[in-house]
C-alpha cells in the first residue's frame, strides 16, 4: 500500500499537490481601496492617493504560512497595480503586481491578489507601482509575524512596534511629475521630506508633523521604510541608538547606530530603548544624503523632523529645531557610506521564517557559472524620447503579460531573450523588451555598475540576492578580492553609489517572470527594468508550475481570450468531487509535509 501511494504521489503534477497545500492553510483578507485624497503635508493643498481614506495606508499583518487575499479596488482615474516591496511570493508571481506580469487593474474595478508568505518573516511595504503613483502616495506597511517556535527572533520581543514611512516629497502631483520627464526635464530637488506622511516639525511653519508617542524604559521596534522618488536618507533619533535586527526579511547580526543610510526602496528593524530624560522631547530626522554639490542651496531646507516624546509629556514639542540636520558621517563620504551598509551582516544563529532553502547553505559554495553586468548610464535620448537604460536597453513593457505571452504562444510577438550580459559599446541605446534567462536552481551573479550620476537603489521582485561587496570605479574580476564569502546579508533592494559597483549572487528558486529595476521612480519611469525569465530545463523549461490561476486578469490583444482551466482551480475542488476527496484520503501525510 505504501508503495501505491508513493507510485500515485509521482503521477500528481505537482501544482495539484501545491493546490491542496493552499486548501489548509490559514487566509488573511484585507481591502484596499485607493482614491484621490486633499492634503497639504508641506503647506500647500494637493492631490495624494489614500488607502482605505489614510496616508499612508493601513498595516497588513499577517503570518508566515499564511494564505494571502488583498482585494484592491481602484478608485483612481487611471490603471492601477499595487505590488509587494521585498516578498518572494513563491511560485505566484502572477501577483506580482508589475506590468510584466499582471494586466492593470481598470478605474472603477476591483481585483483580488492571491498569494502565501511562505518562507518570510520581517518588514516589507506595499505600493502602486504604475506611472510614478507612488510620489502620490498609495503605501502601506505589510509586517509578516513568525509562528514557528522552533525559530524564535534573535531578540526579546519588544514592548511596542512602530511603522516609519520616509520619503523625499515634491508638491507637484504624480501626473505634473510623469509630464515633466515625458518631455525630458529632470525632476529637480524635491520640496521636502515626509515623515509618516507629515511634514517636518517646525518653529515657523504650521505643518501637521508626525508625533510617536513612546514609554519610558520600554524597547521598541522601529521598521523604517524609504518609499521616496529618488533621494537617501539618513535616520536617525536624537540621543537614542539605533540596534539594527533585521532587513527586508532577513535576520541581522546585531549592531548599535547612533544614524543609519536608508535608501530609496529599502526597510530595516531598529529597536531603540527610551532610556533618556523623560522632561524632554527628542527629534526624529531623515536628511538627505548624496546630493548634487551644485544645489546645495536648494536642499538646505529639505529634511523631514517628526518628535519622539515620553508617555509623561502633554502638548507640542519646545525648543529650537537642531541647528545642523547633517547627518554625523558627512553628506558625501560614500567610503564611509559602503562600510556601514557592508557591515550589515547576516546573523548565522538565526534563519528568519526558517523554511527557504535561500537561508540553508553556504552561498559562498555556490558555483555562479552565469556573470551579467547591468550597466547604468545617464538618461539619454532615443527616438526623440528621454529615457535611462540598463545595458543600453530602455525596456518597453508589453501590451499584456510575459507569461500569457508563453501561455498563448506569442512569445516571439512579445519579448526576446537577448539581453547582452554587459554593454554593446559599438550599438546606440535602444527601446526593446528583451528579457534575461535564467535557470531553476542555479545562480546568477549580478554586477550593477553604476556610471550615472546619482545614488541608484536596485530591486529584484521574487527573490533575495547576497550583497558580496561594493567599490568604486569599474568592477573587474580582481574585484573579487573584496566580496564577503562568510556571512554577508540577503536582501531584496542594494545601492549602487554613482561612479561605483555593487555585486550580488541571487540563488534562482523561484521560477516564474521576474522584475528587475532602479527602486528610483525617475529611472524606473524612464525605462531602466527588466525581467528574469526563471525556467526548469527539468520540466519543459517551464515558468510556472501549473496552469494559469482563475483570477488571473486579461488585456490589450488577448482581453478576450478564454481562461484555460488550471490544476489549481481543480485542486480547489473545481472538477470531480470523488477524485478531489480520494487525493485528499491519500496525500493528507504528504500535504502535512509540502505545507
Amino acid at each position: 500500500m505504501a508503495f501505491l501511494g508513493s507510485c500515485i504521489l509521482c503521477l500528481i503534477p505537482f501544482s495539484l499537490l501545491f493546490g491542496l497545500c493552499f486548501s489548509f492553510a490559514n487566509v488573511s483578507e484585507f481591502k484596499l481601496e485607493l482614491s484621490y485624497k486633499t492634503l497639504s503635508p508641506l503647506g500647500v493643498p494637493q492631490q495624494i492617493i489614500a488607502v482605505n481614506g489614510t496616508f499612508p495606508g493601513p498595516v497588513l499583518n499577517v503570518t508566515t504560512s499564511h494564505l494571502v487575499n488583498v482585494t484592491v479596488t481602484n478608485k483612481l482615474d487611471e490603471n492601477l497595480l499595487i505590488t509587494w516591496a521585498g516578498l518572494r511570493m513563491r511560485r505566484a508571481f502572477w501577483q506580482d503586481g508589475v506590468l510584466g506580469t499582471n494586466c492593470p487593474i481598470p478605474p472603477n474595478h476591483s481585483w483580488t491578489y492571491q498569494f502565501q508568505v511562505k518562507d518570510q518573516i520581517g518588514s516589507f511595504f506595499y505600493f502602486p507601482s504604475l506611472n510614478l503613483q507612488r510620489s502620490a502616495g498609495g503605501f502601506g506597511s505589510f509586517i509578516i509575524n513568525n509562528n514557528l517556535p522552533r525559530v524564535p527572533p534573535p531578540f526579546d520581543t519588544p514592548y511596542g512596534d512602530i511603522v516609519v514611512f520616509i520619503g523625499d516629497w515634491y508638491k507637484q502631483s504624480h501626473k505634473a511629475l510623469r509630464g515633466a520627464l515625458d518631455n525630458g526635464t529632470d525632476l529637480g530637488v524635491p520640496d521636502g521630506v515626509l515623515i509618516n506622511g507629515k511634514g517636518p516639525y517646525s518653529m515657523a511653519e504650521p505643518f501637521d508633523y508626525e508625533k510617536i508617542n513612546v514609554v519610558p524604559g520600554k524597547t521598541y521596534r522601529i521598521r523604517v521604510h524609504n518609499v521616496g522618488v529618488s533621494t537617501c536618507l539618513n535616520f536617525r533619533i536624537q540621543n537614542h541608538d539605533l540596534f539594527l535586527v533585521e532587513t527586508e526579511g532577513h535576520y541581522t547580526a546585531r549592531q548599535n547606530n547612533t544614524s543609519f543610510d536608508i535608501h530609496v526602496g529599502q526597510s530595516y528593524s531598529f529597536l531603540v530603548t527610551m532610556n533618556q530624560d523623560v522632561n524632554s522631547d527628542y527629534y526624529i530626522v531623515a536628511s538627505p544624503k548624496f546630493m548634487n554639490p551644485n544645489q546645495t542651496y536648494q536642499w538646505q531646507n529639505v529634511f523631514g523632523v517628526a518628535i519622539l516624546y515620553y508617555s509623561e509629556l502633554k502638548g507640542k514639542a519646545a525648543g529650537p529645531l537642531p541647528t545642523d540636520p547633517v547627518p554625523p558621517n558627512g553628506v558625501y563620504n560614500m567610503s564611509l557610506a559602503m562600510e556601514q551598509s557592508m557591515s550589515i551582516r547576516q546573523d548565522l544563529n538565526a534563519r528568519g521564517g526558517g523554511l527557504s532553502r535561500q537561508g540553508a547553505f553556504n552561498y559562498s559554495l555556490l558555483s555562479s557559472t552565469v556573470l551579467f553586468i547591468l550597466r547604468s548610464t545617464q538618461p539619454s535620448t532615443i527616438d526623440g524620447k528621454l529615457r535611462a537604460t540598463f545595458n543600453g536597453i530602455s525596456f518597453k513593457n508589453p501590451g499584456y503579460p510575459i507569461r500569457l505571452a508563453d501561455q498563448f504562444d506569442k512569445s516571439k510577438d512579445v519579448y526576446n531573450l537577448d539581453f547582452p550580459n554587459a554593454t554593446l559599446p559599438s550599438r546606440p541605446p535602444r527601446f526593446a523588451t528583451s528579457l534575461i534567462n535564467g535557470t531553476y536552481n542555479h545562480s546568477m551573479e549580478l554586477i550593477l555598475q553604476n556610471n550615472d550620476t546619482v545614488v541608484l537603489s536596485f530591486h529584484m521582485d521574487g527573490h533575495s540576492f547576497f550583497v558580496l561587496g561594493m567599490g568604486l570605479g569599474e568592477w573587474t574580476k580582481n574585484s573579487k578580492k573584496l566580496y564577503n564569502k562568510n556571512d554577508t546579508i540577503w536582501r531584496s533592494t542594494v545601492q549602487v553609489f554613482p561612479g561605483g559597483w555593487t555585486a550580488v549572487l541571487v540563488y534562482l528558486d523561484n521560477v516564474g517572470v521576474w522584475n528587475l529595476r532602479a527602486e528610483n521612480l525617475d529611472r524606473w519611469y524612464l525605462g531602466q527594468e527588466t525581467y528574469m525569465r526563471v525556467v526548469d530545463p527539468l520540466v519543459d523549461n517551464a515558468t510556472v508550475f501549473g496552469g494559469v490561476p482563475n483570477n488571473v486578469l486579461y488585456c490589450s490583444d488577448i482581453e478576450n481570450y478564454p481562461n484555460p482551466k488550471s490544476l489549481v482551480s481543480i485542486a480547489r475542488g473545481v472538477g470531480h468531487p470523488k477524485l478531489y476527496l480520494t487525493l485528499l484520503v491519500v496525500f493528507s501525510a504528504s500535504i502535512s509535509i509540502l505545507c
